[in-house]
Order: structure tokens, then C-alpha cells, then sequence
């Protein structure tokens, strides 16, 4: 599986997480919080292994097949039967898949490892049920009990409620490991509960020397990669896997930005239709990335090559397309963007979304 000495980078959390498990000042409940790609989640699932494996190697074994029985997960799933009991462990097997084959995973991957598709994902309260269950019987092993739940963000009312008793109080040595990328989504009382551990972006030498150790590609790409990455392990391994997926939000950027300058309204609505039918994932991560081109763009205006983080392709597309973007509408453009993700996060209508920011963009794009 994962030890603290595969983690690549975040070396001062990483030293300060053994020194509280050595000085047994370790806290019942960590909450590693921070943007995804951090490397939250394999510094967790590092730590767990270190408590599990206090018992000797044969736990360590277990431990690496993610088969150890004090070994817990929760995460985000939806309800295959509506009706039905949703624990976490109905895509178990596929959760142990995904962490064996990589620990640098998104909210994305996820999605994909259990066809998700268009559901949204939530921790139900069938899940604190189960965990109750759980830690309610003595350690298989005999040493520490530990829940890894990555987004908690996501478990429901009902579930969180739950939780925070289990929070409250701990059954004996049992260590929660939250993984969080919006903490304040959370109820306060959780937060409080747990001991709060910013883990920040890595550094673009750290994704650089990992892209170049795991990936086989050579350093031009590395870096290039990585500095477009800005610290997000997950989305530079996106880069690199799928590239198609780039050229796709590349050329819808450019398309819009067009079609909104000559305003041709009924092409706009054809786009966003387009848009509409990539799912709601994808269609987050186009919003995403065209907020990243827009700040490119604007900052490509101060002529500061170091400042910006373009692939070539979009570095070409700047030089005509950069002075559009100024002082005068880059704060309207970027709202606009923020309320379409916020939109299509509570399931808005997409082609709606879509198409209202559009003719939203041909007022914007002429302020110059």
C-alpha cells in the first residue's frame, strides 16, 4: 500500500504526524484538510498504517491488501436500490481497486470507479449506522481501530449528527482520520472535534520529480506539466492521462469566447446544449478550467511569462485574445463563472446555466 516514506512532498506534516503518534500525543480524531491533489489522502492512509501496523508486520500484510479487519472507510456513494441500506461498503471492492492501484485520486475518479455518472454522491446515515456497529466490538487485532473517511463533506445531516456523537465519544482506542476539501461545508461541532491540519498545495518540484519517477515521461513535459498544475497531484496525472479531455474544454473556451464576440445567439445556444451533454462532472471541470484560462489571460496582459501557466496552445490563443480580458470585466466574467459551478453543483438546469452565461459573455467580452 502507502508508508510516509512513499508520500512524496508535504515532508513538515509528514514529520510532524510521527512525532505525535511517538510522543503518544496523537489525537482520537485528525481532520487533513485542503484543495484536492494535496496528498491528504495518502498522508492518512500512511498514518493509519502506522497505528495498524504497532502490532507487528503480519498487520502491516493486511494492511497493504487493504484487508486489515480495524481498518475502516467511509466515503461518498449513492443508493444503488432507492429503499435500500447504503453503507459505504456496497463499493468497497471498488474503493480497495482504486486505492491499490493509486492513492492520487479525485472526486472524479471516484465517480468513475463506480459509474456514477450524473448521481450525486453523499455519505448516508446508513453509513454511521454501520460504523457504530463496527467500533462497538473490540479491535480484531488488538491494538487501534481507525476510520479513514475521505469527504466528509459530503455525509448527509442525519449521517453527521451521528458522527459527531461517535466524535464525542470515541470508543476506546479508535483513531478518525477525516480527509477533507471543504471543511466548511462541515458542522462547526465536528470541526471542533477534531484536530484541524492545513495540508497545502505541493510545490511544482515535488509533482515534477513525481511525474518524472512514475510516469516515464521526460522532464520538459514534467515541467510543464507540473507547472500548470498548480500543486494538484490529480489533475496533473489527468493532464498526462488524458489529454482529449484538455483539447475538449480548450476548444469549447475558444468557441464560446468567438461566438459570444460576433454574437451569434443561436450557435451560443447550440454550445451550450453541447455543454450540457458532457455530465455534471465535466461539466464542473469545464467551469474550472475556463476560470483558469480567464485569470491566465489577465495576467498574460502584464507581460510576465514566470507569472503564467499556459500550455502552449493557450499561450498562442492569449496573444489575440488576452487584452479582451482587463480591469474592466475580469471580476464580472469570474462571478458569472462562480455562480454557474454554484449552480450546477445543486443541479441546476444545465442547458440553462450554460446558455445564460454565454449571453452573459457577450456583454462582458466588449467591455474593453
Amino acid at each position: 500500500m502507502i508508508s510516509f516514506n512513499d508520500v512524496f512532498g508535504q515532508d513538515e506534516i509528514k514529520q510532524r504526524l510521527l512525532s505525535e503518534l511517538k510522543s503518544g500525543k496523537l489525537p482520537h480524531a485528525l481532520m487533513l484538510y485542503g484543495a484536492e491533489g494535496n496528498n491528504a489522502l495518502p498522508l492518512a492512509l500512511a498514518l493509519a498504517r502506522e497505528l495498524l501496523g504497532l502490532q507487528g508486520p503480519q498487520q502491516l500484510l493486511m494492511f497493504d491488501q487493504l484487508q486489515h479487519p480495524d481498518l475502516h472507510f467511509s466515503f461518498p456513494i449513492y443508493k444503488k436500490e432507492s429503499g435500500k441500506p447504503a453503507p459505504c461498503d456496497i463499493f468497497l471492492k471498488q474503493w480497495r481497486e482504486l486505492l491499490l492501484r493509486t492513492p492520487y485520486f479525485g472526486y472524479s475518479e471516484w465517480m468513475d470507479a463506480i459509474g456514477a455518472e450524473n448521481q450525486q454522491l453523499m455519505i448516508y446515515d446508513d453509513e454511521s449506522n454501520a460504523l457504530v456497529s463496527k467500533l462497538s466490538l473490540k479491535a480484531n487485532q488488538g491494538g487501534y481501530k481507525v476510520v479513514v473517511m475521505w469527504l466528509p463533506e459530503k455525509m448527509n445531516i442525519a449521517c453527521a449528527n451521528k458522527i459527531l456523537k461517535l466524535l464525542e465519544e470515541p470508543p476506546l482506542k479508535t483513531v478518525f482520520i477525516l480527509v477533507s476539501e471543504q471543511p466548511d461545508k462541515l458542522l462547526q461541532t465536528i470541526r471542533s472535534r477534531c484536530q484541524a491540519i492545513n495540508v497545502p498545495p505541493l510545490t511544482e518540484d515535488d509533482i515534477r520529480n513525481y511525474l518524472i519517477s512514475n510516469c516515464a515521461i521526460s522532464q520538459d513535459v514534467a515541467q510543464d506539466v507540473a507547472h500548470i498544475s498548480n500543486g494538484n497531484i490529480c489533475s496533473a496525472l489527468r493532464k498526462i492521462t488524458d489529454d482529449s479531455e484538455l483539447e475538449l474544454f480548450f476548444n469549447l473556451f475558444v468557441n464560446l469566447m468567438r461566438l459570444s464576440y460576433v454574437r451569434k445567439v443561436k450557435e451560443m445556444k447550440q454550445w451550450s446544449e453541447q455543454v450540457a451533454s458532457l455530465g455534471r462532472e465535466r461539466q464542473k471541470r469545464l467551469l474550472a478550467y475556463c476560470q483558469r484560462m480567464i485569470r491566465e489571460n489577465f495576467i498574460y496582459n502584464f507581460h510576465s511569462p514566470n507569472l503564467n501557466y499556459m500550455t502552449q496552445q493557450e499561450s498562442q490563443f492569449a496573444v489575440k485574445f488576452a487584452p479582451f480580458i482587463n480591469e474592466r470585466n475580469v471580476i464580472g466574467i469570474m462571478t458569472e463563472l462562480s455562480s454557474a459551478q454554484r449552480d450546477i453543483e445543486q443541479n441546476a438546469n444545465a442547458k440553462i446555466v450554460f446558455f445564460d452565461f454565454a449571453l452573459k459573455m457577450i456583454v462582458l467580452i466588449k467591455n474593453r
